[in-house]
C-alpha cells in the first residue's frame, strides 16, 4: 500500500481509490449509427433516427469501436475476450431517450490487465503496478443544458451513442500521487494508440473516483464515487477531500453513505448527488436487437500488429539504446505528440550530421526540453502549435554543432525563430549572429580584459581558479557573444598560464 496517510484525531487512516474512466472512442460515427462525432457541434445538429429512440430503429455496431477497445486491451496486456455481448442497462433520465444504456456487463470485450506507474522519473523504486479489472464498450448519453428559468431544461443529443471504453481500475491506489499518476499514464498510453485522443477539456476522457477509508489493517471501508471528474489534477483534488470529509465524518460518530457525489472545483469540495445505485438496481439483461460479438484469430492478429511502439518500451529504448537520462526519457515519452515531434528532429539532426541518431540524441533531447520547451512556456504556447518544426530545429542545431554560432547565440535565434517563424540559417546572416574564430580579434580582447583586471589575474595566478569563468564571461561579452568558445577557453589558458 502507499504510504500516504491521512491524521484523524484517533490515529492514521488508509485512503483506498478505484478509478472508473470513461475514454470517447477515436472514430468518426458512434457506436450503433452513423451520426457524427465531432466536437462543437450545435446541438441536436449530430443526431440519426437511432440516437433518438425512434420506433423500430435498430442498432448496428460500428466495429470500428470494438477495434479501438480490442487495440486498447493489448496495450494494456489485458485478456481479450474473443466473444463478449450486450446488455441493456435501464433507467429514466431526460438525456438517454431509449430509457436504457446499451453497455456490457456480464461479458466485457476486454478483461484484466494491469498499468505501471512511476511517482519519481529518478526513483525506479516509486513504480507500481494498478490493476485493470475490465474494459467494456457502451453509449454516451446526451446533455441537459439549463436555462437560468428554474423551470426550463433543454436536452442536447449530440453526445448520445457516442462510443465510450470504461476503463475500470482495481481499487490499487492509495494516494493522491497514485491517482494521478495513473490517469496521466492511461490517458498517455491512449493517445499513443490512438483509440482515444485524451482531451479531458472536451469531455472525452472523465472519471468517476471512488474513494474510502480504513484503518491500517481493516477490511474495506464504504466507498463513495465523485462522478465525471475532467482533470488530472481534480481527481487528485477530489481524492484528497473525500478522503478527509469521510474521515472527519466517521471519527465524528456519523456513517459513510455509499452514494454518487458530483465535485465542485470552485469551491474544492464534494457534494451528494443521489444514493448509490448497485447492479440489479438497473435490471441488466442482454440487448435482444444485438448479436454477441465474436472475434477470430486473424483479427485479433492485425489488432496486435496495428499497435504502435508503446510508452514504456519507447522510454525504454530511448534510454538503452540512444543513452538518454532516465528524465528526458520520460519526458518525451510522456506524451504522442512530444515523442513524434522528437523523433523527426533526431533523425533530421542525424541527416545533417551525417552521424547515427545515438551520437546525437543527448543534444537534440537537451535543446528540445530545455531550450524550445522553456521558451514555449513562456510564450504559453504548445509543441503542436509551434511555429519551429522539427526540421528547423534539426538546422539550428546543426549551426551549433558546426561552429557557425554558439549556444548563447542560439538561445537569441531561436527567440527569433519563434517570434518570425524564418529558419535559423536566414536569421543568423541576416542579423549578423555568425560566431568569430578570428584569433586575433579574441585574443585582443583578452589582453584588454587581462590588462583591466590585473589584480584579479594576481589572485587567479595565486590559486583562486574559480576566476577563469569570470574571464571567459567578459571575453565572450566583449565579443558580444559571438566568439568561439572554445578558442576563448584555449587562448586565456595560454595566456594564464
Amino acid at each position: 500500500m502507499s504510504d500516504y496517510r491521512i491524521q484523524g484525531d484517533t490515529g492514521e487512516w488508509e485512503v483506498v481509490i478505484g478509478l472508473e474512466v470513461h475514454a470517447q472512442i477515436t472514430t468518426n460515427a458512434k457506436l450503433f449509427s452513423g451520426a457524427a462525432t465531432a466536437f462543437g457541434a450545435e446541438p441536436n445538429t449530430q443526431v440519426s433516427l437511432v440516437d433518438a429512440a425512434m420506433p423500430g430503429m435498430l442498432p448496428v455496431p460500428n466495429f470500428e469501436c470494438i477495434r479501438q477497445a480490442v487495440r486498447t486491451g493489448m496495450a494494456i496486456n489485458a485478456q481479450i475476450n474473443k466473444w463478449s455481448r450486450f446488455d441493456r442497462k435501464n433507467y429514466f433520465y431526460a438525456d438517454l431517450p431509449q430509457g436504457y444504456q446499451i453497455s456490457q456487463l456480464y461479458h466485457p470485450i476486454v478483461g484484466e490487465g494491469a498499468i505501471e506507474i512511476q511517482l519519481d522519473d529518478k526513483n525506479p523504486d516509486t513504480k507500481k503496478t494498478i490493476g485493470v479489472e475490465r474494459i467494456h464498450v457502451e453509449q454516451d448519453a446526451g446533455k441537459l443544458m439549463h436555462d437560468q428559468h428554474p423551470t426550463m431544461s433543454y436536452v442536447d443529443l449530440n453526445r448520445s451513442g457516442v462510443a465510450l471504453m470504461e476503463i475500470v481500475s482495481r481499487p490499487d491506489m492509495g494516494s493522491p500521487a497514485e491517482a494521478g499518476a495513473y490517469l496521466s499514464k492511461l490517458r498517455t498510453i491512449l493517445r499513443f494508440v490512438g483509440s482515444c485522443d485524451g482531451n479531458m477539456d472536451q469531455g472525452s476522457m472523465r472519471a468517476d473516483v471512488n474513494v474510502s477509508v480504513r484503518k491500517p489493517g481493516d477490511e474495506l471501508g464504504t466507498r463513495t464515487e465523485t462522478k465525471n471528474v475532467n482533470s488530472v489534477r481534480f481527481v487528485m483534488a477530489v481524492v484528497e477531500q473525500e478522503a478527509r470529509r469521510q474521515v472527519a465524518l466517521i471519527e465524528d460518530g456519523g456513517t459513510v453513505v455509499q452514494e454518487t457525489r458530483l465535485y465542485d472545483p470552485d469551491r474544492n469540495e464534494t457534494r451528494s448527488m443521489r444514493s448509490k445505485e448497485d447492479a440489479h438496481d438497473y435490471r441488466y439483461f442482454p440487448d435482444p436487437d444485438l448479436l454477441p460479438i465474436e472475434l477470430d484469430d486473424a483479427f485479433l492478429e492485425e489488432c496486435r500488429a496495428s499497435l504502435p511502439e508503446l510508452p514504456d518500451a519507447k522510454r525504454e529504448r530511448y534510454e538503452t539504446a540512444l543513452g538518454l537520462s532516465a528524465y528526458n526519457a520520460s519526458v518525451l515519452t510522456a506524451d504522442v505528440e512530444t515523442a513524434r515531434w522528437f523523433e523527426v528532429l533526431l533523425a533530421e539532426t542525424a541527416a545533417r550530421a551525417k552521424k547515427p541518431e545515438a551520437d546525437v540524441a543527448k543534444q537534440a533531447a537537451n535543446w528540445l526540453i530545455s531550450e524550445l520547451f522553456g521558451a514555449l512556456n513562456k510564450l504559453g504556447a504548445a509543441l503542436e502549435t509551434s511555429p519551429v518544426s522539427p526540421a528547423a530545429g534539426a538546422e539550428l542545431l546543426a549551426l551549433i554543432a558546426d561552429g557557425t554560432i554558439s549556444g548563447s547565440i542560439a538561445k537569441q535565434v531561436l527567440e527569433k525563430m519563434l517570434e518570425t517563424g524564418d529558419g535559423a540559417g536566414v536569421i543568423v546572416e541576416r542579423e549578423g549572429l555568425k560566431q568569430t574564430s578570428d584569433t586575433g580579434a579574441i585574443e585582443a580582447a583578452i589582453d584588454a580584459i587581462l590588462a583591466a583586471n590585473a589584480d584579479k589575474v594576481e589572485q587567479y595566478k595565486g590559486g583562486k581558479e574559480a576566476l577563469f569563468g569570470f574571464f571567459v564571461g567578459q571575453t565572450m561579452k566583449a565579443m558580444q557573444g559571438k566568439a568561439n568558445p572554445g578558442m576563448v577557453n584555449e587562448l586565456l589558458k595560454k595566456k594564464l598560464s
